[in-house]
């Protein structure tokens, strides 16, 4: 049986993207089919470089393809992170996706979460930035290793530092050490908006990571004013009391217009005990990106400055951060493709 184009785009049209429930041509995802003979090169354009699916695309697509006739399949992915940014040229038009990680209660390591999914997110090839957003309380100078360092400055614009391969700011970096920052309603979205927005050179992002003050304050608010972030992440431990919260920030992000991408569980173990905010999601059906047990590493990478030991050194903690990375990216590109969303009913 010789092949051509149409025989070629019919039998793609069988293989379905496994998160987006429609197959690859329908989806755009088919770019650049060239046929020789029984052999078939073509590129895959997925939706995040962090795919989860990419083996399962490329499986699909080579058994579609052999069915045809074709004896050699060769499969090139590339990714084009599509974001709902891309529509406002007004505000960060050169970011793609904003992704706010909040929890209702301090204490629970949003901060830590919302370092690692950045980390995470740059290791599978995307380009990615993170905002520490915590204007009260900012922990990333110690966990990026930032302390006594200053950031570059071009005319009245910040340029975020470029470490562990992902662009960040802090506003730790940019007041006194040791300092309390004091801010009312007022100040705390004028730093907020100066900071994310107004003076701050971001470059070309897949995801912007914003990590987040504790509870739903007018950080939050300011966020989800200012743009429409593509979702949020809601960090919890297992023990009710971080849940309850958890449940409060959920519903605040969805009030306030902003998709609820997933949630993890952190600190699973012995001490907060386990699966306590899996079950959650599942109650309020939204999806449950992973859990990060209690790990001595996370604990000394984070104080020493060095996140990208998480995916190097103990393969346990790897692999449950890769994880969450995985499925996150899926929930992004789900979100960004106009797939249906869980809907919180927390009333």
């Amino acid at each position: 049986m010789s092949l051509d184009r149409e025989k070629v785009m019919a039998a793609l049209k069988t293989v379905q993207d496994p998160e987006l429930f429609k197959d690859i041509v329908t989806l755009n995802m088919v770019k650049d089919v060239k046929i020789d003979g029984a052999r078939v090169d073509l590129q895959i354009e997925l939706t995040t470089p962090a795919c989860p699916m990419k083996d399962v695309i490329q499986k699909d697509v080579t058994n579609a393809l052999k069915k045809i006739g074709a004896e050699t399949v060769n499969v090139n992915f590339t990714a084009n992170t599509k974001g709902p940014l891309q529509s406002r040229s007004d505000i960060l038009p050169q970011v793609k996706n904003v992704i706010a990680v909040g929890a209702g209660k301090g204490g629970v390591g949003k901060s830590t979460v919302a370092l690692n999914l950045a980390v995470g997110l740059a290791r599978s090839g995307a380009q990615v930035g993170l905002m520490d957003g915590d204007i009260y309380g900012p922990s990333m100078p110690t966990m990026l290793g930032l302390k006594g360092m200053s950031p570059n400055v071009r005319g009245n614009k910040i340029i975020p530092f470029f470490l562990h391969g992902i662009h960040c700011i802090s506003i730790g970096v940019l007041v006194e050490p040791e300092k309390p920052l004091i801010w009312r309603g007022p100040m705390a979205h004028g730093a907020f908006k100066q900071l994310f927005s107004d003076n701050t050179e971001w470059p070309d992002l897949d995801y912007l990571v914003v990590d987040l003050p504790p509870g739903t304050g007018d950080v939050s608010l300011t966020l989800c004013q200012l743009l429409p972030i593509t979702g949020a992440v809601i960090v919890a431990t297992p023990q009710q009391v971080a849940l309850d919260d958890a449940i409060r920030a959920a519903k605040m992000f969805q009030q306030l217009g902003a998709p609820i991408l997933g949630v993890v569980e952190n600190m699973r173990g012995d001490l907060f005990g386990s699966g306590g905010a899996e079950l959650a999601a599942q109650r309020l059906n939204l999806p449950f990106l992973g859990a990060i047990e209690q790990h001595r590493e996370l604990r000394i990478n984070s104080d020493a400055g060095d996140p990208t030991a998480n995916f190097t050194g103990d393969p346990k903690l790897r692999e449950e951060l890769e994880q969450i990375v995985r499925n996150l990216a899926g929930q992004v590109s789900v979100r960004n493709m106009g797939a249906t969303q869980p809907v919180l009913n927390v009333s």
